[in-house]
């Protein structure tokens, strides 16, 4: 999530062209590239291994933006060795691109403040703009995942585990077998990392253009980048004594309280920022982790609103209808590669994440800051 030194007004009567600059410079939808930016296998091996620093270092960003990202954007112990050439060969040329499904780049405001100190110290207020961007590791993150799920389901066997579901399929964390997915899983996600810090500067390029205004009169800064998909060694309490555990977040999103030694600095004293996306027409929210997270949930909340229908029931149900026009109607531009991905992420495919963070929030294991809501959105 990115905060921004504009307001709402300022932005309104140009939302379509931000939308389509937006479209135009931020590659999207299955396959998408960048003709413009493919890495060699020795530039790749350097973006699995250093993440978000790896695009910091090539002019995307600033050292600052690697301080307000999960891990400092790049995940420890990476095997880009790991990763096979097929993998490899996907990802190549898609670093800055968004691709599929529900990833997408949102520009939207500050529409309600719930904790006016809390917004203050994450530097927003109200009516702001703000961008949000959910996307991955894209075809590499893909195939390596695709590769480690033929090659667990017989070890499942080998470890005399059972499973209800195929794709269930695991290694003891300290077999080769596990270590080695650990480490191709690592390189996956500082892939991830890199793909997001690459697509902020393309955001930032393109509101400077159509705004045209310059970096110190945008002042578009990263809040915080964090994941939703990995399993990551934490340390946590369970049966009264500190354990280190492999906590798998998938579907789920971190949530730290304050004072806790991976929150960054900025916002040690309050907790680490929690970004809850909803759906392309209704809201998303930013939340704060909480120490009663750390001791239910493994420091852990929910991720987004999660869905109602499959894509083929969304489809179904929009049949006959144009969905842009009545987003439009709404006062929010979309703009995807094909009609069928706007369609399958309609409003009614979704549960209303209103209701899913008012859950964690009375449950206390996040607390509401902003709810924030679309103005132009980008789908792959």
């Amino acid at each position: 999530m990115l905060r921004s030194g504009l307001s709402r007004k300022e932005i309104e009567g140009r939302i379509k062209e931000i939308v389509g600059a937006l479209f135009r410079n931020i590659p999207s939808g299955v396959g998408s590239h960048r003709k413009d930016f493919k890495l060699s296998i020795k530039d790749q091996e350097k973006v699995l291994n250093l993440g978000a620093r790896w695009a910091v270092n090539q002019g995307f960003g600033s050292l600052k933006d690697l301080e307000h990202i999960e891990e400092g954007g790049c995940i420890e112990g990476a095997r880009p060795d790991l990763v096979s050439s097929k993998a490899l060969e996907r990802g190549k040329d898609q670093l800055g691109t968004l691709g599929s499904g529900n990833h997408f780049v949102e520009v939207g405001y500050v529409e309600t403040i719930y904790d006016p100190k809390a917004a203050q110290g994450l530097g927003l207020f109200d009516q702001q703009v703000t961008v949000m961007v959910h996307t991955g590791s894209r075809g590499l993150g893909h195939q390596v995942c695709d590769e480690a799920i033929k090659k667990l389901i017989p070890v499942t066997a080998k470890y005399g585990i059972e499973l209800p579901d195929r794709q269930l399929c695991c290694a003891p964390i300290n077999s080769p077998e596990g270590r080695e997915y650990l480490g191709a899983m690592a390189a996956a996600a500082n892939f991830a990392f890199a793909n997001r810090q690459i697509i902020t500067h393309w955001v930032q390029e393109t509101l400077e253009k159509i705004m045209r205004i310059s970096p110190k009169m945008l002042q578009l800064e990263l809040v915080y980048d964090l994941c939703h998909n990995i399993a990551k060694l934490e340390d946590h309490e369970w049966d009264g004594q500190k354990r280190r555990l492999c906590v798998h977040r998938k579907g789920a999103t971190r949530a730290f309280p304050a004072h806790h030694p991976q929150v960054p600095m900025d916002y040690r004293e309050m907790g680490q920022p929690v970004l809850i996306p909803g759906d392309m027409g209704r809201y998303s929210y930013v939340l704060l982790g909480t120490d009663q997270a750390m001791t239910e949930t493994f420091g852990s909340t929910c991720h987004g609103a999660g869905r109602l229908m499959s894509r083929q029931a969304a489809i179904k149900k929009a049949r006959g209808r144009s969905v842009v026009r009545e987003m439009e109607d709404q006062g929010i531009i979309v703009q995807g590669a094909g009609r069928g991905t706007i369609v399958e992420e309609i409003s009614e495919a979704y549960k209303d994440v209103a209701q899913v963070v008012e859950v964690v929030h009375q449950a206390g294991i996040a607390k509401k800051v902003v709810r924030l809501r679309p103005m132009g959105v980008i789908k792959g």
